[in-house]
């Protein structure tokens, strides 16, 4: 099995957190700097990679062939919501908002992807751009309420659905179930901006870990944290589609996206909706990190 692409992925990511980590300790990045890469990610990077990411061909083959991921990822996506619920008792407020959207929110798009087709090679990157529908779906749902605030249901559910990465989801499931051909420089626009995004998400993440002590990543919360992420949601993962005896492919897909570190998307919302960007900054950090030998483990279980 050859890990060489999963080891670049991960030390690119890390290259760019440097970048973003040097310019802010050396005053290129100011806070006006920072607040413009938040709103750059947020508003126009990340729903344009949310929108091309939809841009795969569907029909009723690849229905019937993907119908078994789709019900695994949208169980996964179910049970980590109710684990967000039942496993930090006891936390601050603004830490447990954190800890719930990165436990539904693993960065399986960025990631997950380039892992999945190395290892599982064009099957497997099928399978993966299909498992990442319902996280998105999840993520900018269920997991924005846990940083944006309304004075009533209403008001919140409004704010949610016109959020632009929601509506970005809702573009694209209807741009790939109905095969929708957007016109050439469209098409090309929305590329070139969502190429952008995990420079721009991975460069606000360094920024935000400038301001934080290094040796401080490894606490009690971030550790427990990255556990849950890392090791005790892909097992579960793993034990269930093991006894409902899910194909061979499908599992291992599974596992490993599941298995995924948090999104740096975690950090941006915390930056903009101004809730523990510093503790977030750690989840992500810490996790990623870490996941350099959870994930290969993982992959070896599964060989």
């Amino acid at each position: 099995m050859d890990f060489s692409g999963l080891f670049s992925m991960q030390g690119m990511l890390f290259t760019i957190m440097i970048l973003g980590y040097l310019f802010r300790k050396t005053g290129m990045i100011t806070d006006a700097g920072k607040g413009l890469l938040t709103d750059l990610v947020l508003f126009v990077t990340l729903p344009a990679s949310i929108i091309k990411s939809f841009e795969i061909e569907f029909n009723h083959q690849i229905l019937l062939s993907c119908l078994v991921i789709i019900i695994v990822a949208t169980a996964i996506q179910a049970g980590a919501w109710l684990l967000g619920r039942i496993l930090y008792p006891g936390f601050p407020d603004e830490r447990k908002k954190v800890l719930q959207y990165a436990t539904i929110c693993s960065n399986a798009g960025i990631l997950g992807n380039s892992i999945a087709e190395g290892v599982f090679g064009g099957l497997g990157l099928l399978y993966a751009s299909i498992y990442t529908i319902p996280q998105r779906t999840f993520m900018w749902s269920i997991g924005l309420t846990y940083f944006t605030q309304a004075p009533d249901a209403k008001s919140l559910i409004k704010k949610v659905c016109t959020h632009p990465c929601i509506v970005s989801v809702f573009a694209g499931l209807l741009i790939m179930i109905l095969q929708i051909q957007l016109p050439g420089f469209l098409s090309l626009t929305i590329k070139n901006i969502a190429g952008g995004n995990t420079f721009l998400a991975m460069m606000l993440v360094g920024t935000i870990l400038a301001e934080v002590p290094l040796r401080s990543l490894p606490e009690r919360d971030t550790i427990y944290y990255s556990f849950i992420r890392l090791v005790f949601i892909p097992f579960l993962v793993f034990a269930a589609c093991h006894l409902a005896h899910v194909d061979s492919l499908v599992t291992g897909v599974s596992v490993v996206l599941s298995g995924m570190p948090a999104a740096s998307v975690t950090a941006v919302l915390a930056a903009k909706y101004d809730k523990d960007e510093i503790f977030a900054t750690k989840c992500v950090v810490l996790s990623t990190l870490l996941s350099m030998v959870t994930v290969p483990l993982w992959c070896l279980v599964l060989a």
